[in-house]
């Protein structure tokens, strides 16, 4: 058994840094893959869905992955598996820049995955156990999220300004020094450490995972293109493995997925909350790229500067919502972030927001403040409760929450543009058919709001504390040798 060693202050800031550069490489590239999205689809001859499938085929495996790698990661040691992440990470990269067609392209983009989702559970689980603070920890979990907004702020200026001067090959490039440096600092910095009572593999579980979760996608993606004959198969495949994943994980000593953690309503509630604030970015970065760029005709990086008005409201908004989660508890930011999603999605589903340069303004600025202001409430909820056992397959489960949603937001609003956007009249017809789209997303910051109040009351608090003590006696017996 190895535990984190207390370290300084410093030495804890030190390794707060080291994990936000795996979350800066990971984020940058999503960032700067949309801002090229036009670029590769006119170099690799790409449709609608396969611009669909470099993104998803990403958060795909990283969602099927984290949770696997967060239990590994406290079985055999959390540096470790960080370090084996930046290696096949920064490996994946290189294997995408140098991608022939779209084919190969998006299988290394799988790789890239594998590496992924060693890194940000990982790393969060890291941090959970370096500030054990909780007023600390929040504060590590705000810089944690500004860190996603500086990728929203300098991945599309950068990934425009390589696209346009060099091609969109580049940009997979970007991770490759990081990635080294990460590597470097965590090998000298960062110490190891494991779960007291690490947990033992579950095959069965993580196989129905994969199938639910890539069936669902395929069937999601391929509907517009292939019709309900060859897509509805792939759907009822997804029902089979939830089915089976119901029945089959609560029979297990040691889950993949410990169902129980759902007892607590706002681990639920978070859950959710995690799975339709990132569907809502998947699908907001996904329509605006190729709204700026196929429709307005902009280049790469006029389109990456029109995304600075989302960008740096996501940067200011992090820390400071980390800090209100700190102080007053997550209600406030994810009060504040379903308002501002919500009303951001709404000014262009029912507005047109995008055909005038004020309304997209205020809609970019209005989606950054929310998308600021939702994701320290989301880790800090999913974690904080939890036996430290238990910390990184309960980050996992957020993170998974997180890809879940990303790829589900690009697949079902890619699957809606693909079904009314005409391909001889693509200007004449994208905001129209992007419209249902639009409201879509708008649903999803409604369900921000709504379980944002709901699942961080007095009731949701009493049922996380009766859900940490099960989970802590059942623990103890087991660590005991009693049995559950």
């Amino acid at each position: 058994m190895v535990r984190m060693p207390e370290l300084s202050p410093r030495r804890r800031l030190l390794v707060l840094a080291i994990c936000c550069m795996s979350l800066l490489i990971v984020s940058l590239d999503n960032t700067v893959l949309n801002v090229a999205l036009p670029a590769m689809q006119r170099d690799l001859d790409a449709t609608t869905s396969g611009l669909q499938w470099t993104i998803d085929a990403y958060t795909l495996v990283l969602a099927t992955l984290l949770m696997l790698a967060g239990s590994t990661a406290d079985r055999i040691g959390r540096r470790k598996v960080f370090m084996a992440g930046l290696v096949v990470f920064a490996a994946g990269s290189l294997l995408c820049s140098l991608a022939p067609n779209l084919e190969l392209l998006i299988a290394a983009r799988m790789v890239q995955a594998v590496g992924g989702s060693m890194l940000n559970p990982v790393a969060m689980s890291i941090i959970t156990n370096t500030f054990t603070d909780p007023r600390e920890r929040a504060r590590a979990i705000g810089v944690w999220g500004a860190v996603v907004g500086i990728s929203m702020a300098a991945g599309p200026l950068v990934g425009g300004l390589l696209v346009e001067s060099v091609g969109w090959r580049s940009i997979f490039w970007l991770n490759l020094p990081v990635g080294l440096a990460a590597l470097l600092l965590t090998l000298r910095f960062v110490p190891e450490s494991r779960a007291p009572r690490p947990r033992r593999p579950d095959p069965v579980g993580q196989l129905l995972v994969i199938v639910l979760f890539g069936s669902l996608t395929y069937a999601i993606i391929e509907a517009p293109e292939e019709g309900i004959a060859t897509s509805g198969p792939f759907a009822a495949l997804a029902l089979a493995a939830l089915i089976g994943l119901l029945r089959y994980e609560p029979r297990r000593a040691e889950p993949l997925i410990d169902l129980r953690f759902f007892r607590s309503a706002p681990f639920s509630g978070a859950t959710v909350v995690a799975v339709s604030a990132f569907a809502g970015l998947g699908g907001f970065l996904f329509l605006s790229t190729l709204y700026l760029q196929n429709v307005r005709g902009l280049d790469a990086l006029h389109a990456g500067l029109w995304m600075l008005p989302m960008a740096v409201p996501t940067f200011l908004c992090a820390p400071l919502s980390g800090r209100l989660v700190g102080t007053r508890g997550p209600r406030l930011p994810l009060v504040v972030a379903g308002v501002a999603m919500t009303t951001s999605a709404l000014l262009f589903a029912a507005f047109d927001a995008e055909t005038s340069d004020g309304t997209l303004f205020l809609g970019y600025v209005l989606f950054g403040v929310g998308f600021g202001f939702v994701n320290a409430p989301i880790t800090n909820t999913a974690v904080s409760g939890m036996p430290r056992s238990q910390a990184g397959v309960a980050a996992a489960v957020a993170s998974t929450s997180r890809q879940l949603g990303q790829t589900l937001g690009v697949a079902v609003v890619g699957a809606v543009l693909a079904a009314g956007v005409s391909a001889s009249a693509y200007r004449e017809t994208f905001v129209s058919a992007a419209v249902p789209g639009w409201w879509i997303l708008t649903g999803c910051g409604l369900m921000v709001l709504v379980l944002g109040v709901l699942t961080t009351g007095p009731w949701a608090r009493r049922t996380a504390e009766r859900t940490a003590r099960r989970l802590e006696t059942k623990d103890v017996r087991e660590t005991a040798g009693i049995g559950a």
